[in-house]
């Protein structure tokens, strides 16, 4: 670790105005972003007196080997600038309220000949109402399911749609009543439009209406003796009245507003957030974070308050209030930062008595909950990570725990479509953003050893070439990962890297993980002796005894079976293992349906891409009559018809069939 005073610039270098400053590690990595309105005096206080630093402060400043600031001419700048930069660098020691999940909405696309309803999330789209927001996404979905029976409104896809129209059959909804089934004509587009408009109606808050007319509907059903359609209008305003005390009314109905709590201790915080939209409470939310500084509420407020909004991705996300347990120190600033984003102006205040008080210690008990439920799951989950990292140290003999670990694992059929995969676990948990695949063709592709070594290679040959070149032109292209993704999804084959994905990817392991015994160890060690890097350890965990061989040793190290660090290492191991069977399968199937359409005289790469997009498997593919494949833009008859005949001949020759889940070629 660094020692501070070795990067502390000198106090007369410090400007006294306010600014935006950054804390960097030895890689050049951003850790940790902060604003102050006086610079000098911020920065002196990491340096000070270390030892008197909250623990993650002081493992920040021991972590960092360089700090650097940008003077900004007022403090508006300097949050506008400190939101950016976090958002943009994503430091590991800044506080993180936000996550990965836009918040969901009830839309109705009036847009459409046939309006559909929906749950939706991300920007807004023309033409559709929406109601929300709501959180979490299950609330909606339930009172969406309760209301179709009043409402039976469309909520299939488009493709859904056509199919029904075509076979003249509707889907699972429509047999049960909870669809009006427009796609096969039971109901004309003016009255299913009329339809979604009441649908709209109930929910912007005219529930009772809907109730009185049911009721009215109901005694005139029992004065006929009409009992069956009378309990069915008894199931439909028990269904409404449901859903209507669900979004009760708690504040008036002009108020829109976000109340937000706190509870705290010495090292996490906990933040709950209730959405009141039209006085009616529609979400809930919440985080817990880990303080780094010696932050009061008051700053915990405005961190919160800064990265909840800057995700906004439409103007309805900020309400017209937000209320807060205390006023944040730049309460003026950051009022007129989210007028900004909004439009319009914004009241951040703190509710003093009254309905607002009252929901406001509602807020601050689901807070102080949730921080109470957090420390009891998290005691175990720490203590287990922490005995795993330990033993893994002291069974490999490394100098420190392996805070970061990569696994790499090599999937192909035959030989066939080779490729490899990357998976990241730090501090004992997976790290998908840091995920990578690669594509493996040619020499590289023989046999897993030379496909483990190149892969290897590529990825540590960015490493030091980021190392050895601070300055290097950013965009310069790079060779290394095909493909970049987080989550699992295949993402377009790329030959440039971002440079927020270089740095990551130029963070270098503790340890490295390959999928195998020693040939593969053997490989993976060669190729880091052969770049100069001897400061990574390698293992290998070979999948028939789960053994650990380590390189140059004639025998494995073997673990515990109910050792911490061996289900660690199990676990990474799985997961590359499936991150590479994903793209392999995905690379797999997109080759086997190019190949198909490749022997089609006349389908040129334009129409290629239109079938695929269109069918999206060569089982749809096979299957298509030449009907089916005229409803593809620019296959006409006479195409279709060759197309078809192709497919045929193919199917009759004994092409060789695929189990496309397990990648095993089956018997004709």
């Amino acid at each position: 670790m660094a020692d501070p005073a070795t990067y502390r610039p000198k106090t007369g270098e410090i400007p006294t105005a306010p600014g935006v400053y950054r804390f960097r590690d030895e890689h050049g990595r951003v850790i940790y972003v902060g604003k102050a309105k006086n610079l000098r005096s911020r920065l002196n206080s990491y340096f000070a007196n270390p030892r008197g630093l909250m623990p993650k402060t002081r493992a920040m400043v021991h972590t960092a080997a360089g700090v650097e600031w940008t003077v900004v001419g007022t403090e508006l700048e300097a949050l506008q600038l400190e939101y950016t930069w976090i958002k943009e660098f994503n430091p590991r020691f800044n506080i993180m309220f936000r996550d990965d999940k836009s918040y969901p909405y009830l839309a109705v696309t009036m847009g459409e000949k046939y309006p559909r309803a929906q749950v939706m999330r991300g920007d807004r789209r023309k033409d559709t109402r929406y109601f929300g927001p709501f959180y979490p996404a299950k609330a909606i979905r339930e009172t969406l399911h309760t209301l179709l029976r009043v409402f039976p409104v469309r909520t299939c896809s488009s493709g859904v749609f056509k199919r029904a129209e075509r076979t003249g059959r509707p889907c699972l909804l429509g047999y049960i009543d909870k669809c009006s089934a427009p796609c096969v004509g039971r109901i004309s587009p003016e009255d299913h439009r009329e339809l979604a408009a009441e649908l709209c109606d109930f929910m912007a808050g005219e529930g009772k209406r809907f109730i009185s007319s049911l009721e009215k509907e109901m005694q005139a059903a029992v004065a006929e003796l009409d009992y069956e359609t009378a309990a069915r209008l008894r199931d439909d305003i028990s269904a409404l009245r449901k859903v209507f005390e669900r979004n009760n009314v708690v504040l008036s109905e002009d108020t829109d507003a976000d109340i937000f709590a706190l509870e705290e201790d010495e090292l996490e915080a906990s933040a709950q957030v209730f959405h009141v939209r039209g006085g009616r409470i529609r979400g809930q939310r919440g985080w817990v974070v880990e303080k780094v500084e010696d932050n009061d509420t008051a700053d915990l407020v405005e961190h919160l308050i800064q990265q909840v909004y800057g995700e906004a991705n439409s103007t309805d996300r900020i309400p017209r209030q937000v209320l807060v347990p205390v006023l944040p120190p730049d309460a003026g600033e950051l009022a007129e930062w989210l007028g900004g984003l909004r439009g319009a102006k914004v009241d951040i205040r703190v509710p003093m008595r009254g309905d607002k008080k009252a929901l406001m210690e509602t807020v601050a008990r689901n807070a102080a909950d949730a921080l109470r439920l957090h420390k009891s799951r998290r005691a175990g989950d720490i203590t287990t990570r922490s005995a795993a990292l330990q033993e893994l140290q002291e069974a490999l003999d490394l100098p420190s725990p392996p805070l970061r670990i990569e696994c790499y694992d090599i999937s192909h059929v035959q030989g066939t479509n080779v490729v490899a995969s990357m998976v990241v676990a730090e501090d004992g948990l997976p790290k998908k953003s840091d995920y990578r695949k690669f594509s493996i063709t040619g020499d590289a592709a023989r046999d897993d050893t030379s496909s483990m070594y190149n892969v290897i290679s590529r990825r540590f040959r960015n490493y030091l070439a980021e190392n050895a070149d601070p300055a290097a032109d950013p965009d310069a292209p790079s060779e290394l990962p095909d493909e970049r993704d987080g989550d699992g999804d295949v993402q377009p084959l790329t030959d440039t890297l971002t440079p927020a994905a270089k740095a990551k990817f130029a963070y270098p392991p503790n340890l490295v993980v390959v999928d195998g015994g020693q040939p593969q160890v053997a490989a993976a060690s060669k190729a880091l002796a052969d770049l100069g890097i001897t400061d990574v350890q390698v293992v290998g965990l070979a999948k028939r005894l789960e053994e650990v061989w380590v390189p140059d040793s004639e025998f494995p190290v073997i673990l515990p079976r109910a050792s911490e660090a061996l289900f660690l290492l199990q676990r990474v191991r799985d997961e590359a293992h499936r991150f590479a069977i994903t793209f392999h399968r995905q690379k797999r199937g997109k080759s086997m349906t190019a190949s198909l359409l490749d022997e089609v005289p006349g389908l040129g790469p334009s129409k290629r891409q239109a079938l695929l997009k269109h069918f999206g498997s060569v089982k749809k593919l096979r299957a298509a009559t030449e009907d089916e494949l005229q409803e593809v833009p620019g296959i006409g008859p006479a195409m279709a018809a060759t197309l078809r005949s192709r497919l045929a001949d193919r199917e009759t020759a004994g092409a060789p069939a695929v189990n496309m889940t397990t990648g095993e070629i089956l018997e004709t």
